[in-house]
């Protein structure tokens, strides 16, 4: 298939659309495999059709560190069920051959990676048509491990930032970071929460005070109020553990709470 005009490019594209609209992006999170590999590109194509901007594509890991009990047990089953990362890319491919157009970043654990071979993953996500990465795991000091790959093959390799994140670290994502900032809202796992922190709005002023790189917010998102703030405060947030537990009551439970939260941006 055509990779033209992917990438960070395809990013970049997305960001912009968003804010001529005068809202944040709006990146759902899903996981390969989940509850089967049929029904995982069933949901995230049907996310595409009501018009999300963007996409992380889970690749379910044995350890997965960042993430909380619901993503955890879901990527958990999906393992159970054969996925792995030749499946992963695979997927990639087959929501591109259905017409998926937004933006498809991967995210994944670092060993699996390395497993595959840092530059055939890439350069094979690359040929599937992703437009970036995800690795929660990969320290700022150890980005080199992908970042040539990814660089010559035009994907974004997006960085972590924690609320406890010091003066170097806000620098090393500032200057490394292609894509986006990920801004971690809240120290520790991945899940819904009744609540974001209050102190988020200053951190995000901390980094955007040595960056005009795109910060997307993620962690503890799961509600139309909270997709809403997002949008006065950030450039893009993530939903995860919301959409995983909907499914749990079937593909239109996922739907009709994704279709929410992206209503909620034009409200």
């Amino acid at each position: 298939m055509s990779t033209g005009n992917r990438g960070e490019e395809a990013i970049a594209r997305m960001f912009e659309g968003a804010r001529k609209h005068g809202r944040a992006a709006f990146l759902p999170y899903y996981p390969i495999g989940y509850p089967d590999y049929g029904t995982s590109i069933e949901i995230i194509a049907k996310m595409a059709d009501i018009g999300v901007d963007g996409f992380e594509i889970g690749m379910p890991f044995s350890d997965p560190l960042a993430d909380g009990p619901t993503i955890a047990a879901a990527t958990d089953h999906a393992l159970r069920g054969g996925i792995n990362t030749a499946r992963c890319l695979e997927a990639v491919r087959e929501l591109r051959e259905r017409g998926v157009d937004q933006p498809l970043l991967l995210m994944g654990y670092l060993n699996p990676i390395l497993a595959y071979g840092p530059e055939i993953f890439v350069a094979e996500a690359r040929e599937a048509g992703a437009d970036g990465l995800i690795v929660p795991d990969l320290p700022p000091e150890e980005r080199g491990l992908l970042e040539d790959p990814c660089r010559n093959s035009g994907l974004a390799l997006v960085a972590f930032l924690a609320p406890n994140g010091g003066p170097r670290r806000i620098t090393l994502a500032a200057e490394k970071a292609t894509g986006f900032i990920y801004i971690v809202s809240v120290t520790g796992i991945t899940g819904a929460r009744e609540s974001l922190p209050d102190t988020l709005p200053a951190f995000l002023d901390r980094v955007r005070a040595q960056t005009d790189k795109p910060l997307v917010v993620g962690f503890g998102i799961s509600r139309p109020e909270q997709a809403r703030a997002m949008g006065e405060i950030a450039d893009g947030f993530i939903v995860g553990s919301a959409l995983v537990r909907a499914a749990e009551e079937g593909i239109d439970a996922v739907i009709r709470l994704a279709e929410t939260l992206r209503n909620a941006l034009d409200a």
